[in-house]
């Protein structure tokens, strides 16, 4: 086990990397599977000093439903930012910067927020707070701040709260 350990430092970031190579190479084949495997080893083993804290995933069925809920939400807002674009004016619009203060604490569950809110078409997360407290977002249009707030708090924030902490 400590042998598989040393090899593995990281297994669900192994598992990751070798799947991502596999997808990108567009044609799965075993040279494809063996590079990705050889990258599910090295880059864990020589990130390993840089994560002496890794996060803990509490919920591994909240983590796919978090993933289904942001693909989801991907698709909804191409649509969504494409009617925008080509069918709303310019005066019509309300872009808004929009302070979300967060429950969240730990650095990879607010990572994560981030990185799905600047996914999302037509957000973009700009700033953090130094305390980590609060997260300032840039929409498209926005003409109601507070419901586009409450619903980053709904449907991410909520279920990173239950993965991470």
């Amino acid at each position: 086990m400590k042998l598989l350990r040393r090899i593995f430092p990281h297994p669900h970031l192994s598992f990751l990397l070798t799947l991502v190579w596999v997808l990108l190479a567009n044609a799965p084949s075993l040279n494809s599977l063996v590079f990705g495997l050889l990258l599910g080893i090295i880059i864990p083993f020589i990130t390993q000093p840089y994560w002496p804290d890794r996060p803990v995933l509490r919920n591994w069925p909240m983590v796919v439903e978090y993933m289904i809920v942001v693909l989801w939400d991907i698709v909804v807002a191409n649509v969504t930012v494409a009617r925008i674009i080509l069918f709303k004016r310019d005066a019509d619009r309300q872009p808004n910067w929009i302070s979300i203060p967060l429950e969240l604490r730990t650095p990879e569950a607010i990572t994560v927020l981030a990185g799905t809110i600047t996914m999302t078409p037509g957000t973009v997360s700009c700033d953090l707070s130094a305390q980590g407290h609060c997260l300032l977002v840039h929409c498209l249009d926005a003409p109601d701040p507070g419901a586009v707030r409450d619903q980053i708090k709904q449907r991410y924030e909520r279920r990173l709260k239950e993965i991470f902490e």
